[in-house]
């Protein structure tokens, strides 16, 4: 497998598609009021897709790794913030369940390109030799 670049990647796709849920969910008037909230989950989603781009940019498969991991904490993050939504009623249960199993799959996702990184030839772009 060949990474030439982060956009590339399916986790990094599916974090930002995420990350475009969390914002539509945050936009909704019950949630909206909870200003430190929707600061925190925001922040925490964009976190796990610019740790995915930033992680592939720095060029080493052991940066990669390390960036990778702080992407799946920060989905975690999200998960445990949107049980914080839930409780006061900012977002309906069914939507919030949606939520953190797409979250829960993302997780997963980047856990098994971990993973895969860890057992591959892959070394990163820094130590290509030409």
């Amino acid at each position: 497998m060949t990474i030439t670049c982060f956009e590339d990647l399916q986790i990094w796709q599916e974090a930002r598609k995420l990350t475009i849920s969390i914002y539509d969910a945050t936009r909704l008037p019950s949630f909206a009021r909870d200003f430190g909230l929707v600061n925190q989950i925001r922040k925490a989603s964009i976190s796990i897709g610019s740790n995915i781009a930033e992680g592939h940019e720095r060029g080493g498969k052991q940066e990669f790794l390390q960036f990778l991991s702080v992407a799946k904490g920060s989905s975690g993050e999200v998960r445990s913030q949107l049980y914080l939504a839930r409780d006061p009623g900012y977002i309906e249960k069914d939507k919030c369940e949606q939520l953190i199993g797409d979250f829960k799959r993302l997780t997963s996702m980047i856990s098994s390109f971990m993973k895969y990184l860890k057992t591959s030839d892959y070394k990163g772009t820094k130590y290509k030799t030409s």
